[in-house]
């Protein structure tokens, strides 16, 4: 069965549907002309023709796997399918079972479009009130909502077929849904059904409305059997069945080494390393009911993560690359998952962080022609990013702006990464344990028996994991089984100062060569300097003073503020923090499996002659390793991100990313690309 490139689309903003509203308050599509559900038994409707017609209620009153049970569907719409199937799984399932919800959709209602639809049905007000709280904007892309610690959601937003051939994961019960094939054709073709297919796992199911002869030819040629089963209301017909033989996944022909690992259930995780990467990352775990120890040589935060204040930002290449994808995905990721983290906060405690938003300055004309081109080539919605000028700059900013242009990343802000590391490993499945892990091997020396691992500390403690995460920066690469894995220390290097009554600093985070944060408990925060291949940690002179010559090119009217109020910007008068952060050669993070360095060059070797000639053989990794490390200047919006990515992986989920951009953060990445330019 062939398989389409895995070429992604433009990035871009979508368009979000023009609609019509009956006296039931139900939404039309002007443009498929037909409505979206039935008012007076639509909910009736969902439970008959996808939930019973796909045995939801009896297959989640048995689930008993440790992975979650997974929902396709294809047309979100006002996202009533999903819900219901929600709210069947909470009525039905054991309390340890996982509900994975997946749904594309190429016109995505706006939040207020969204709440009017479902207002008409009181019953999901709850239901319909979490969902709205994380509405993503209309970027294509994977947006993952977690609904609850047992229910995540994943928003495919675009063309259906094109998000279903970048899905990385596989589905249990398809609702096959969408406008019907006489209004929307173009959504009902054989390269859907083949996408379905192939996304499969043996024994899926599947459910629809329709009973079209197209539909019936595609599901039959994808591999689907079907059978006509009773429609709902005035349809007396409608169509079910199920897969049994899914098609093998083609995808990763060209790219053989990325084929993810066999995985097993892991009980207890090991995590090295308390910084934002192993902190996101045991959270992740520990909401999916794994038990994890993370082991930290100090405290948490105690790293490139224990400053006072970090900025939550990205800087986006004019062009489009895997690298500005995933930096935007986390971006937009980090904000609603930081919005949930503060809701779980005790009322008494500091707040983790707040979106105030981030204008990037262009600070030269260089600057200002790439702004303007990354603009033109990324109409993105204004409530993700937008261009701003002056005089709106300074308004912005409540502060005095020099510069002309500027970027204003809207749903931006900053955080407490410190606080933000202790709030996620106070859950109830992480144990912290303080100790310097030195070495770490497999209890089965062929690791092949899946007895897992044992790791040794400094202090002679020997401890026990199903699988271990490596999460310790710049230290990642001191293991045998990671020693290869290139990795650049970069040391960073914060400056503060009280600010005086009178100056009340920028109101919204300013970045240009550094950033400057809004004052915090009266502290303004600056920096950081960035000195590439030095790995010390003590606060330098030199360092405070990069930080001020940068604060005065960037803001020249706070400085004068501030010396007119007394303040004099020197290294004696300033406190500061430094710390080494970790980085890549192509400054992506490592996120994923270690792969096993010496075979991937034996087995791939030919690629240096021929980069063309793919051997048929999939990249060996070490058994129940992972990493999540090169996170940089901006860990805050690609490690919580990254440890989705992680946790998805080793707990057999749908990935939060498309498949090129999984493959683009694989820490075996650089091996290959070593072996092609030896060429």
């Amino acid at each position: 069965m062939a398989q389409r490139p895995t070429a992604l689309p433009p990035l871009t903003a979508l368009t979000t549907p023009t609609l019509t509203w009956n006296e039931e308050g139900a939404p039309r599509s002007a443009a498929f002309d037909d409505i979206y559900f039935t008012r007076g038994d639509g909910r009736a409707e969902t439970e008959h023709v996808f939930l019973d017609a796909n045995h939801l209620p009896k297959r989640f009153a048995s689930w008993a796997l440790a992975r979650p049970f997974v929902i396709g569907e294809t047309g979100f719409g006002t996202g009533l399918n999903m819900l219901c199937a929600w709210a069947c799984f909470e009525q039905h399932a054991p309390s340890h079972a996982r509900l994975h919800l997946l749904s594309t959709e190429k016109y995505p209602f706006d939040r207020l479009a969204l709440e009017r639809a479902l207002a008409v049905w009181p019953s999901l007000a709850a239901y319909t009130q979490v969902l709205c709280a994380q509405w993503p904007a209309a970027v294509n892309g994977i947006h993952r909502l977690h609904l609850t610690e047992r229910v995540t959601l994943d928003l495919h937003f675009g063309d259906t077929t094109e998000r279903l051939e970048q899905l990385d994961g596989q589905v249990d019960a398809w609702f096959l849904d969408g406008f019907a094939p006489s209004k929307n054709p173009d959504m009902w073709h054989p390269a859907l059904f083949d996408a379905m297919a192939a996304r499969s796992r043996p024994g899926a199911t599947f459910a629809t409305f329709t009973c079209a002869g197209i539909v019936k030819r595609g599901l039959k040629a994808a591999g689907f059997d079907w059978q006509k089963v009773p429609g709902y209301g005035r349809k007396r017909e409608m169509l079910a069945g199920s897969i049994e033989s899914p098609p093998s996944d083609q995808r990763r022909e060209k790219t053989p080494w990325f084929t993810p690992p066999f995985v097993e259930a892991a009980k207890h995780v090991a995590i090295i390393g308390a910084g934002l990467a192993g902190s996101t990352v045991a959270a992740a775990l520990a909401r999916r009911g794994v038990h994890v120890t993370v082991i930290e040589r100090e405290a948490p935060g105690s790293g490139g993560s224990g400053n006072r204040q970090g900025a939550l930002y990205v800087k986006l290449a004019a062009e489009t690359n895997h690298q500005s994808r995933v930096y935007l995905a986390g971006l937009l990721y980090s904000q609603r998952w930081l919005a949930q983290q503060h809701c779980t906060q005790p009322l008494s405690s500091p707040p983790l962080w707040q979106s105030c938003g981030v204008i990037q300055l262009a600070s030269s004309d260089k600057e200002v022609l790439r702004q303007q081109r990354f603009i033109e080539q990324h109409p993105l919605p204004s409530e993700v990013v937008s261009a701003m000028h002056n005089p709106a700059l300074t308004d912005a900013a409540a502060l005095t702006i020099d510069a002309s242009h500027g970027l204003f990343y809207s749903q931006a802000g900053w955080v407490r990464p410190k606080v933000l590391c202790e709030h996620l490993l106070s859950h109830s499945n992480i144990t912290l344990l303080q100790g310097d892990v030195t070495s770490f091997d497999r209890k089965d020396a062929d690791c092949t028996s899946g007895q897992g691992w044992q790791i040794r500390l400094a202090d002679g403690h020997i401890m026990e994991a199903d699988q271990i995460v490596i999460a310790s920066a710049h230290l990642a690469n001191r293991f045998a089984q990671t020693l290869e894995l290139p990795l650049q220390s970069v040391r960073g290097q914060v400056s503060e100062i009280n600010l005086p009554e009178k100056v009340a600093g920028p109101s919204r985070v300013i970045c240009a060569g550094g950033y400057v944060a809004p004052a915090l408990d009266g502290v303004l925060t600056f920096g950081a300097s960035f000195v590439p291949n030095n790995d010390a940690s003590d606060v330098s002179a030199a360092d405070h003073e990069r930080n001020i010559d940068e604060l005065r090119q960037t803001l020249p009217a706070l400085v004068a503020e501030l010396e007119k109020a007394g303040i004099n910007l020197s290294p004696d008068n300033l406190q500061g923090r430094a710390a080494v952060r970790a980085a890549s050669p192509d400054k992506s993070p490592y996120a994923g499996p270690v792969p096993v360095a010496d075979t991937w060059r034996a087995d791939y070797c030919v690629l240096s002659k021929d980069a063309t000639r793919v051997p048929d053989k999939r990249g060996e990794h070490h058994r129940g390793l992972w990493i999540t490390t090169a996170h940089g200047s901006r860990g805050l919006a690609s490690a919580p991100l990254c440890a989705e990515l992680i946790a998805s992986r080793l707990c057999d989920e749908p990935m939060p990313l498309e498949v090129p951009l999984t493959d683009h953060l694989h820490p075996g990445r650089r091996i290959i690309s070593a072996i092609i330019r030896a060429q």
